[in-house]
Formats: C-alpha cells, structure tokens, sequence
C-alpha cells in the first residue's frame, strides 16, 4: 500500500457543523480508520489545514486535535501549492468570495450550501470551476441518512406504484437566547448577514426532492418571522430580520405535489426533527433520519370518520419498518450506515483522486441556491412561481 498524504483547507471549521460534522465524523474519522483506500494500492491520507478569523479558536481546535497547520490568512493557505482540496463551511455571505479565489488558484472545491447568495453567483462560480478544470462538489447530506436511503430503496423498487404525493415536517424550538442559551447562532436570525431558513433549508429540500422524486418545477412559499426579538451571543437582544419558518409548495415532475413545512418556532410531535410522508398509488411510507415505517395498499386499514366514539385504531401500530439492510454506499465497511457527511466526503475524494463518479456539483448546487431565490421571491410577492431548468 502506498500512503497519499492529501492537504486539505478547511475555512469555518470552528463553527458547530464544520467542527463536528466535516473536521471530527469526517476526515479525522477517515484517519483513524487508517486513510482512505482507494482499491488499487493507494490510500490517502487526509491532512487538515485549518482556516478561519478567530485565531485563539483555530489554535486551541488544532491542540485539541494534534493538528500542526492552521492559518488565519486565507490568501496565503491558497496560494501554498500543497494544497490541493479547499473545503468551505463559513457564514453564507463569505462563501462566494471564498470559493472564487479558492477556484482561481487552482484547487478543487469541496462546499457547503447554499453555495452563494444569488443564483447568479451559484451559476458563475460552477462556470469557472468547469473552466478551471478543478473538481467540485456541493454537501447533501440528507441524501445519505438512513431513513432516507431506506426511503430511496422503496422508490427505486417500485414499491409507491404512482406516487403521489410528498409531506414534509421539519424544525425544532430554538430558544430566544434571553433565558436558555439558543442551540443556533444569532446570524442565522439576521437577514443582513445571510440568515433564514429558505436559504438555509429549501437547498436542502430541492436536493432530496429532485433525487428521489423529480425535479421541482414550480414553488409557493409563505414565510414568517414568528419570533421577532432574540438574544446574540454576547446575551444582547437584536431585531430578527430574517424567517424563522417557511411553508412551501413544490410541485414536481410528473405531477407529484410536496408540501415541507420549515420552523426553529416549532415544538416537536414527531418521532425526529424531521419527516417525511409519501403517499402513492400501492403504499406509503414515512421516513426520518434513521428509520422508516411503510403501509402496503394490502394492510391499509380503512377508518370511517366518526366523532362521537373513539376510534378502534392505533395507526402508528399498522406500518411495518424497513429493514436495515446496507451501509452507507461510498462509507469503509458494510457493518451499517455511517455517518452521511462522511460518506459523501469518502465520495467525493474518490472522485477528485480516483476519478469515480460523482454528480452533485456546484450545478447542483446552484439548483438549491434557485429554489430558495424563487421561494423568498414567492413569499413576496403570493403567487406561485415557475423554477426553470438550471443549466450553464
């Protein structure tokens, strides 16, 4: 076996999902793992090199971790020529520039979402990455959670018939931050520095509608700010300017109708933070992270509206779980799934230094960076608005 050492600079990893998600269940998990193995005598070996504005914070992740190399001057790590992959998990509003200087100088881009703050930008910086000849890829992460790859099986077995339709619920209560310290950060709440949860959260919901179900063609979105006042880190009050909840409608491909609820305003009466429902001609199912339940037209029972009695049935008891019958594709192993984000980092650096497939781009990003634009723009304006087909 022949050791590979890839240098890879990460910029936002002290925030909470670059930190937990991308640096410690990702690529320091594939070096305890012992490297990456490529099949064919290679095995690479991630090598982080951190990136930020806050130094004390850098340096005390890269103590923590035993990592050697960390750097507050984002310049100078891209123009280090041993380093080959930039990874962005900053704020929304310095991503953009970020992945534009980390494109010109040559480096394959690996990102999170949204990966701009307009359509516009999203398609450009996909235009100089293909111009580039740089390898690039957007996180979806969702894709790779268990409930929804189970879901996935069913779709691709036919399982749904005709499916017709799709309902979502996600979100939790974030707290205001005056009495409980809130579990997101404030910027999330500010419109002027990139927050609300379209542009946080609709990226994710073009994604797995487009992969399990078909492309989305039209949105109606109604947003709302429902709590108007929060506390910043610091414990001051500041005016939310952004949406905390989102309630949209997405028609699809061949007809199918999605309806996804949106909220950090919102206690939870489900089984996880979110969910999924889909209704077909031969049966249903419903998924979440990691399970998903599902109803053959065979075993659906057939309830009758009465008020005025108690109803014989307990539904929850009538739908069977999907079995846990594969890891994660992409993930080391085949003991069970993986952690998701992990898995489509495995993915995508097979693609950069193996090239294996790989199709979420920043094409495919841009389609996400679309359908939160067009949803704002809906919640605007009340009316229904087409999603055109995004291409370079």
């Amino acid at each position: 076996m022949t050791r590979t050492t890839v240098r890879v600079a990460m910029n936002g990893v002290t925030g909470r999902m670059g930190h937990r998600q991308h640096l410690v269940r990702s690529l320091l998990a594939l070096r305890e793992q012992g490297g990456l193995d490529l099949g064919d005598g290679t095995v690479l070996w991630p090598e982080p090199v951190l990136v930020g504005r806050r130094e004390a914070a850098l340096r005390a992740l890269a103590d923590r971790y035993g990592l050697e190399h960390w750097s507050t001057e984002l310049a100078e790590v891209l123009a280090d020529p041993t380093i080959e992959v930039y990874f962005d998990a900053q704020v929304t509003s310095a991503r953009e520039e970020a992945l534009r200087a980390a494109i010109a100088a040559g480096k394959h881009v690996y990102t999170e979402k949204p990966t701009a703050t307009t359509l516009a930008g999203a398609l450009d910086l996909a235009r100089r990455a293909r111009a580039a000849g740089v390898r690039h890829g957007v996180v979806q992460d969702k894709l790779f959670l268990p409930g929804l790859r189970k879901l996935k099986r069913l779709v691709d077995g036919g399982f749904f018939g005709r499916v017709l339709s799709v309902r979502g619920e996600f979100g939790y209560w974030v707290f205001e931050g005056d009495w409980q310290p809130a579990q997101r950060p404030s910027w999330n709440y500010r419109a002027q520095d990139g927050g609300g949860i379209v542009v946080d959260m609709f990226p994710h919901w073009e994604y797995v509608l487009h992969e399990l179900f078909g492309r989305v063609r039209t949105v109606q979105a109604l947003t709302a700010t429902h709590v108007p006042q929060r506390w910043d880190e610091r414990g001051k009050p500041y005016d939310a300017t952004a949406e905390d909840a989102a309630y949209g409608i997405f028609e699809l491909e061949g007809g199918v109708v999605a309806q996804i609820n949106s909220s950090w305003a919102v206690r939870v009466h489900r089984d996880e933070l979110v969910e999924f429902q889909v209704d077909g001609t031969e049966g249903s199912a419903v998924a979440g992270l990691r399970g998903c339940r599902f109803q053959h037209r065979a075993a659906t029972p057939k309830p009758v509206w009465n008020p005025d009695l108690p109803s014989p049935h307990v539904f929850r008891e009538q739908w069977q779980e999907v079995p846990d019958n594969e890891g994660t594709p992409g993930a080391e192993g085949t003991a069970g799934p993986v952690n998701g984000f992990k898995a489509q980092w495995e993915l995508f650096l097979r693609h950069v230094y193996a090239d294996a497939p790989y199709r979420w781009d920043l094409l495919a990003g841009a389609r996400g960076v679309q359908l939160a634009e067009l949803g704002l723009r809906s919640a605007a304006e009340g009316r229904r608005l087409v999603v055109p087909e995004v291409t370079l």
